[in-house]
């Protein structure tokens, strides 16, 4: 590969990263045009449903935008509908502008081709009524379908004949998600809610090559820096290491991307030829005004798990999916970020009946005292936390902290 252009240190790495992102100095984003800007700055955000204090796209958003509030993603995604969620990395929400590009794709080993192998007939032959019944009455959920079987199915060993279906068509591009009600996800055509400008426009590459470029650029602009090495940071690619070797190469050489060097590290680290800019700038200015923000744990400011490591000296695993007597630290924990540190990991629990967060316990890493002027930006990040979750209450485990 070419000579390395840039060089940075660990600091200004971090801070790149983070300027990146919006998560250091005054806020680059606010309100809901604020929610659609920073979403489309970072190609998509990862969805999960999970809430315990919040669903990750939503923390995630609130993190970097101003006055964000949970109701504005529902409004971008099913009432603007300048957002859509489909496939990207997993299940993630990107700009509607940007589905030509993946209605196309054949992700994670093809997950529509895959849908269809599990579901079978049984699937194809419920078809015809789904599409009746959305053409009467505009959209449709699994639960409103009166079909009792029940089929091997690809989240889960068993699921309903009508949800199964309604994946299917959804993952084929037939399908959108019209609303959510909680979990509940409720389906109309695609082609009644994406105008056919976009539906009809041709994906941003002609060929294979194009399209896994197209894909690994994407994905170092959502992160802001990355190795051209194995990581999370490139699920649902399918790719193999030598077709990523490839990428990078037809990348660096059509100057899409430039390579950095970070002191103390390794590996060349690479970012977007667009973000040339702010790294000079990242160089040249004096360090941002620190913020105190809760990273979500699928954020993808942390899709390379190791190189949080070599930049922050973090080292964090989301352990929801651990069992309880094998956790470290808890179920649903967040890193805290303060300036250009991620100086602590919070358990926040969000009673929603009670109107209170429960703060169950903050680790603060080796080396970092919390400082009165750390514990002040610290109260702040949780009160406004818990405004943000609807609580107008919120009380600390003094037991687990002591």
């Amino acid at each position: 590969m070419h000579n390395t252009q840039l060089r940075l240190t660990l600091k200004q790495a971090r801070q790149f990263i983070l300027r990146r992102h919006g998560l250091i100095g005054e806020y680059a984003f606010r309100g809901k045009q604020g929610a659609l800007e920073f979403i489309r700055r970072t190609g998509c955000v990862q969805f999960d449903p999970v809430d315990v204090c919040g669903r990750n796209a939503d923390i995630v958003l609130n993190s970097r935008v101003k006055d964000y509030r949970k109701a504005t993603l529902d409004e971008l995604l099913y009432k603007d509908r300048l957002l859509i969620d489909y496939f990207d990395k997993n299940l993630s929400i990107f700009p509607v502008e940007n589905l030509p590009a993946f209605l196309g794709q054949r992700m994670d080993g093809g997950y529509a081709e895959a849908y269809d192998r599990r579901g079978g007939e049984a699937v194809k032959k419920i078809e015809p009524l789904i599409r009746e019944l959305i053409s009467e009455r505009g959209h449709i959920s699994a639960k409103e379908i009166d079909a009792g079987e029940s089929i091997e199915w690809h989240w889960s060993q068993m699921t309903s004949l009508p949800r199964a279906a309604l994946e299917s068509m959804y993952f084929r591009g037939e399908l959108i998600i019209h609303h959510k009600n909680g979990t509940n996800k409720s389906y109309a055509f695609m082609k009644d809610h994406v105008p056919p400008e976009t539906l009809n426009a041709a994906p941003p590459f002609a060929n294979e090559d194009e399209r896994l470029s197209w894909n690994i650029k994407r994905r170092i602009g959502a992160v802001g820096m990355l190795r051209n090495k194995a990581s999370d940071a490139w699920l649902g690619l399918s790719l193999k290491a030598a077709e990523r070797e490839g990428a990078f190469e037809r990348l660096l050489g059509g100057g899409a991307i430039i390579e950095v060097a970070v002191d103390g590290l390794n590996d060349t680290l690479f970012c977007i030829a667009e973000d040339a800019p702010l790294i000079e700038d990242v160089i040249l200015d004096k360090e941002l005004k620190p913020r105190c923000e809760f990273i979500a744990p699928l954020d993808s400011f942390m899709w390379d798990r190791k190189l949080i490591k070599a930049l922050f000296k973090f080292d964090y695993t989301w352990e929801i999916y651990t069992p309880a007597v094998k956790r470290k630290y808890g179920g649903y924990v967040l890193p805290v970020l303060y300036g250009d540190r991620l100086v602590a990991r919070v358990e926040p629990v969000c009673d929603r009946k009670a109107g209170t967060l429960t703060v169950r316990n903050i680790w603060f890493e080796d080396g970092i005292k919390p400082t009165k002027t750390l514990q002040r930006a610290l109260d702040g990040c949780l009160n406004r936390f818990a405004k943000f979750n609807g609580c107008e209450a919120m009380s600390i485990d003094v037991e687990a902290l002591n």
